[in-house]
């Protein structure tokens, strides 16, 4: 940011909340740094450079101006992060999901590569680091959720020793891999936190994928394959519960449910688990191999946030994604508190909603679309299978086929390794995908 943005008070526009947007100007395809050509105010703040950020800096872009944008992420390089399963599994490369921040970036959108130190909402502004304060018009807060390993005591320093990895980091995933192929013989294990998590199917799916390697090389019979999980379902939709639950036992896999690793003793190749329907009762299991599921939570600028809710987490209107407090400042994707399952798939379906919240609100309307929570997590069940987990809110199956979904195919599979990330990168970042709704309809004759 210019020097002058140190030294200027943080004050409220003196813009109308809702006056219409601003014209569009021509778009530079040039991504400037916090320290060059930086302004203080923009019409439309997006903060986080992930999945939700990124589509809807795209799709503020078409309503004010690239100009008049501006995206907050310190980050270089930005994730595909759902190719993670097949990466652990060995069956993609991790460069294969990555590209440059600035490659993703909408030309012409300012990139301040940055950090949010704090959240300002009553006098409409951000600070960054080194003091840096940004006002806007509207704000949207896209900073996904962060990582606990450290709440699992011996964790992460424990990923330094063999035969333990996760798909949840850059820095693990691989790991995994390695961990799996270096496999001979014990307990191969696989964890799910006590806290919310994004992608709540992807902990088991690498789990399915192992098994089915360990087939293939002839190490299964030597392997006890356990999803040690602290919930109390194996998924929270009954259709795909019932279906994964006959895969768990035509392929003699234990599910221990209300099991939560707390801690890893990496040297020893030992796990901790604590039982949470019996306090102070603990389990030690030896493991051949070992994927850890982190614990999660909010971002630390968003605790004890004027814009969060008790938890942490971005308190938005679960129909209309506009704050329940600010009408200016709107949330999207794992950051949020909205009562569905985080994933890129919501996310899309998200941005649909949220793109005809602000559009309405920038005319001085009250939003009319609603989101119903849609989202969808393609459970990978083998290298050629998958089950297309699709639902909203009420965990009732919204599926956009007019097939059995619940059924392991290999259409599933291929929509999930092939077609997904072309979709991703071409459509959702780019903010031409608002979810399959429209689809769905059409298949469906409008029944649904």
């Amino acid at each position: 940011m210019a020097a002058v943005g140190l030294i200027l008070s943080c004050t409220r526009p003196l813009v109308p909340l809702l006056r219409p947007g601003v014209p569009k100007r021509s778009p530079s395809h040039l991504h400037t740094t916090a320290g060059c050509a930086s302004k203080d105010y923009y019409e439309a703040l997006v903060l986080g450079g992930g999945t939700g950020g990124i589509t809807m800096s795209a799709r503020m872009k078409r309503k004010v101006g690239a100009g008049n944008v501006a995206v907050v992420e310190p980050h270089e390089k930005h994730y595909y992060q759902p190719l993670w399963t097949l990466v652990g599994a060995g069956a993609k490369q991790l460069a294969t999901s990555s590209r440059a921040t600035a490659s993703v970036i909408p030309p012409g959108v300012k990139w301040i590569q940055s950090r949010v130190q704090k959240l300002d909402p009553d006098e409409n502004c951000v600070y960054l680091e080194n003091n840096q304060k940004i006002s806007y018009k509207y704000l949207i807060i896209a900073l996904g959720l962060q990582l606990h390993y450290e709440k699992i005591k011996g964790l992460p320093e424990g990923f330094k020793h063999p035969k333990i990895g996760s798909n949840y980091s850059i820095h693990t995933v691989e790991k995994t891999w390695k961990a799996l192929q270096d496999f001979e013989e014990g307990n191969a294990i696989f964890t799910f936190p006590n806290t919310p998590v994004k992608c709540a199917g992807a902990p088991q799916k690498i789990m399915y994928l192992s098994d089915a390697y360990l087939r293939k090389t002839g190490k299964r019979s030597r392997a006890n394959v356990i999803f040690n999980t602290s919930l109390g379902v194996i998924f929270g939709v009954q259709k795909y519960a019932d279906a994964l639950l006959e895969i768990v036992r035509s392929r003699n896999i234990t599910v221990n449910y209300r099991h939560n690793l707390i801690e890893v003793r990496a040297d020893k190749q030992e796990a901790v688990f604590e039982n949470l329907d019996k306090p102070g009762v603990t389990e030690v299991y030896q493991y051949g191999m070992l994927h850890v599921t982190p614990p999660m939570g909010p971002p630390d600028v968003l605790l004890n946030s004027p814009v969060s809710d008790a938890a942490g987490w971005v308190d938005v209107d679960k129909e209309t994604l506009q704050h329940k407090k600010y009408p200016n400042v709107f949330g999207i994707g794992d950051c949020t508190n909205l009562p569905t399952s985080k994933t890129a798939a919501a996310i899309a379906g998200q941005s649909g909603v949220l793109d005809k919240t602000i559009s309405s609100i920038m005319k001085g309307k009250t939003p009319t679309k609603k989101y119903d929570g849609y989202t969808s997590c393609p459970l990978v069940t083998n290298y050629n299978r998958a089950i297309l987990a699709e639902f909203d809110y009420n965990a009732q199956p919204l599926e956009t086929f007019p097939i059995d979904q619940g059924k392991e195919r290999l259409t599933s599979f291929h929509m999930k390794a092939h077609m997904m990330p072309l979709l991703y990168w071409h459509g959702l970042l780019k903010g031409f995908w608002g979810g399959p709704a429209p689809i769905r309809k059409l298949l469906h004759l409008g029944l649904k």
